[in-house]
């Protein structure tokens, strides 16, 4: 464990709403805890749609266009994008009362794009003075902590069910997650300073990954989603948090506007060059990689930590439950560039490829697909 006097150097992230003692322990800054009665989230995909708090919520929530869920009865189209009722309870939550400060990160993805994976490096690159990547020890917390206990998802885990969390024992940089387009995080995130990193994956395999996950956790009273009805809805944009063109739109353009602010990662850029793309992370996040590390291997020993192998077959990873009644297996599948050409016809790769040509080519917003 770290001297007391390097954590006051290089506060690490604290969450306040672990159920296990060591990871809030493991997390929080010195001298600070969390609010320990708010317990942990519902996860990426709830079994089954909660029941509604109030009667104006339920009212408003019935003045939204809805559409056939995919692991839910019904998808809600709220302030432009589709989501669960209780996503908008959470989402409601979070843009009511979240404050942001000066140094915070919020790692931004669409469901299924590599959301698990840019949790660890950045975890791993913020926390690397503190938790050594090299080191053979075995007290790294990605050994025994899935990424998703590492860093919160605003809508799953701090303002799930519309709760208000106490963010006030968080050490510095804080670093939180969500799957909210830019349109609705922007106001929350006002703040100078605030940097965010929206991780994008190529839209074929993104649909193949989400509709695999999906039938996976759904719940046993919804019906599986076949291929071709997903697909369908997929290109007509009824998919979490999607339209999809509309949400890599969104950070797309926000990230040539203000790159101080928000940075572009795609996906296949880092399974073609980790270090490269790592390195330009760390100098982001105002914590780049100094020579010395350089030599020592860090950037190597990172990517080694985080790779998808690696993540793969810890223990905490093929059985433990991060997110609700999940199990951390559903999210370690095969994450390879091109399996789709596994699964699409013909006629649909044309389809979706004219779609990504009409919503995203004249932004200059290309994808790597094998």
């Amino acid at each position: 464990m770290a001297s007391s006097s390097i954590i006051k150097t290089i506060p690490l992230m604290a969450i306040p709403n672990f159920n296990v003692c060591h990871k809030l322990e493991l997390l929080k800054e010195e001298g600070k805890s969390g609010d320990p009665k708010h317990q942990e989230g519902e996860g990426e995909g709830e079994g089954e749609e909660e029941e509604v708090q109030s009667y104006e919520f339920q009212e408003m929530l019935e003045s939204l266009p809805k559409e056939r869920g995919w692991r839910t009865r019904y998808l809600y189209l709220f302030q432009g994008f589709w989501c669960q009722s209780k996503e908008i309870q959470a989402i409601m939550s979070f843009q009511k009362h979240f404050k942001s400060l000066q140094n915070d990160v919020v790692l931004a993805t669409i469901p299924k794009s590599g959301t698990t994976w840019l949790k660890a490096l950045t975890f791993t690159v913020l926390n690397r003075h503190r938790f050594d990547p090299v080191s053979s020890t075995t007290d790294h917390p990605l050994l025994t902590s899935n990424p998703h206990d590492l860093v919160p998802f605003f809508e799953y885990k701090l303002y799930e069910n519309g709760d208000v969390p106490d963010l006030s024992g968080l050490a510095s940089p804080r670093t939180f997650a969500t799957h909210v387009p830019f349109g609705s995080l922007k106001d929350s995130i006002e703040e100078p300073g605030v940097k965010v990193v929206y991780f994008c994956r190529n839209p074929f395999d993104t649909f193949i990954s989400s509709w695999h996950y999906i039938n996976n956790i759904k719940s046993e009273a919804v019906s599986p989603v076949s291929l071709e009805e997903g697909f369908d809805l997929y290109c007509r944009g009824v998919i979490g948090f999607g339209p999809f063109w509309e949400h890599m739109l969104g950070y797309w353009k926000e990230s040539l506007r203000t790159p101080e602010k928000v940075l572009f990662l795609r996906y296949e850029d880092l399974k073609q060059d980790m270090e490269s793309n790592l390195k330009k992370l760390a100098s982001f996040l105002d914590v780049p990689f100094t020579e010395e590390e350089d030599q020592k291997g860090v950037v190597h020993s990172i990517s080694d930590l985080c790779s998808f192998e690696n993540l793969k077959k810890l223990e905490v990873n093929k059985s433990s439950k991060s997110i609700k009644n999940f199990e951390n297996r559903h999210l370690f599948r095969k994450g390879e560039v091109s399996d789709w050409v596994n699964y699409l016809s013909p006629p649909q790769a044309e389809r979706l490829s004219a779609l990504v040509d009409d919503k995203l080519g004249g932004y200059g917003l290309t994808f790597r697909y094998n």
